[in-house]
């Protein structure tokens, strides 16, 4: 039944008190605060909780700069750095002097950070000769020295980091001896019988062979490392831009915002980037404290790595450290951007090639014959 107007509504909830029966008056209301739902309300409260954060990350950062610990006096300013690309010039040297003081800490000796950018009107070009190459692989060995990867030792087998690879290739022939081995039949309708003959075809070869001495008889070799392409497909992929083209040409990694997704690593086709599923071993007594913030400095665990044509060298007019240890100077290097550098001279007078140019990276390290 409907109530007429001038009646009461009943309490649902209990009886009324005494007191307020004798004077007829209700409890007042609590005024409830009201919420903002303008923008300026919602910036405000953000700003609050972004600020209350910050205090809370300094807090950690100073517990932990009290540690002895090298690694652990990374400070709260390091781990939460900008892109080093985008950086001011004051913000990249603060970022450089955060790292001397830690690695010198770390590795007990005096290490340098280097940020040289590139120069104007250099394009760095590599030239590699496959004629003279013996397969010595002594640039192997003083890439790894010079650029601080990852050394093997006996309780961290296959933890080694090696950013050039030497292909051996044998030199095979077709015989009629295997003309009626093929398959599904002997004539082989499917498959012939010398399909699986050695032939050094490019990129069939093996880099893991331990030979007593070099060139060994019937085999050629081709290096392969970073092409430092112009057109880098690892570039195209990377989600956080942490691996970019600089103006001289060097494909460079922030090590810093690297996020360890390798994707870099699947859509390069010539093998050259290196992953750090475990954290580097690098002795302190073979550590070269010389280095580049984009180039040799020591990596962390989870990070990718590959050649940068020893930038913290070559930005310095000096050649990389492969070109310097190569015993037959099958390895040539310049501006190719100069008519009369090595490299330059090279491509106008040798018979040279791109490897996989058919993908359109447009690679700056190419091979030649005499």
């Amino acid at each position: 039944m409907v109530p007429n107007k001038e009646e009461t509504p009943r309490v649902a909830l209990g009886k009324v008190p005494p007191s307020q029966q004798e004077t007829g008056s209700m409890p007042a209301e609590k005024s409830e605060p009201k919420v903002s739902t303008s923008r300026r309300g919602f910036l405000t409260k953000a700003a609050t909780a972004t600020t209350l954060s910050v205090t809370s990350l300094m807090g950690t950062a100073a517990l932990l700069t009290n540690s002895d610990d090298a690694a652990a006096n990374s400070t709260w300013a390091e781990w939460f750095q900008g892109n080093y690309r985008l950086m001011t010039d004051g913000e990249k040297q603060q970022a450089r002097t955060r790292l001397e003081k830690r690695y010198s800490a770390e590795f007990h000796k005096k290490v340098t950070v280097d940020g040289t950018p590139a120069a104007e009107g250099v394009l760095f070009g590599y030239a590699l000769n496959v004629q003279k190459c013996i397969g010595c692989r002594r640039c192997v060995k003083a890439c790894v020295q010079e650029n601080n990867q990852s050394r093997r030792d006996e309780s961290r087998k296959g933890k080694e980091i090696e950013w050039i690879q030497v292909l051996k290739m044998e030199k095979g022939e077709f015989t009629r001896e295997k003309m009626h081995k093929g398959y599904p039949s002997d004539a082989g309708i499917q498959v012939g019988g010398n399909a699986y003959s050695p032939t050094g075809v490019v990129l069939e070869g093996e880099y893991h062979y331990q030979p007593e001495k070099v060139p060994e008889e019937d085999a050629f070799y081709m290096p392969i490392a970073c092409m430092q392409c112009e057109k880098p497909p690892c570039v195209k992929v990377c989600p956080v831009r942490t691996t970019y083209r600089e103006p001289d040409g060097i494909v460079v990694i922030d090590y810093n915002w690297c996020i360890g997704c390798k994707q870099c690593v699947d859509a390069c086709p010539y093998w050259a980037r290196r992953f750090n599923f475990t954290t580097p071993n690098l002795p302190e007594a073979e550590m070269n404290p010389v280095t580049h913030y984009l180039g040799n400095r020591p990596r962390m665990r989870g990070v990718v790595e590959k050649c940068t044509w020893c930038v913290q060298r070559t930005r310095q007019g000096r050649y990389p450290a492969c070109v310097e240890v190569c015993p037959v100077g099958a390895r040539k290097f310049g501006n190719l951007l100069d008519p009369e550098s090595e490299v330059s001279q090279i491509l106008a007078k040798k018979n040279v090639l791109r490897l996989k140019a058919e993908l359109n990276t447009y690679p700056k390290f190419f091979y030649y014959f005499d």
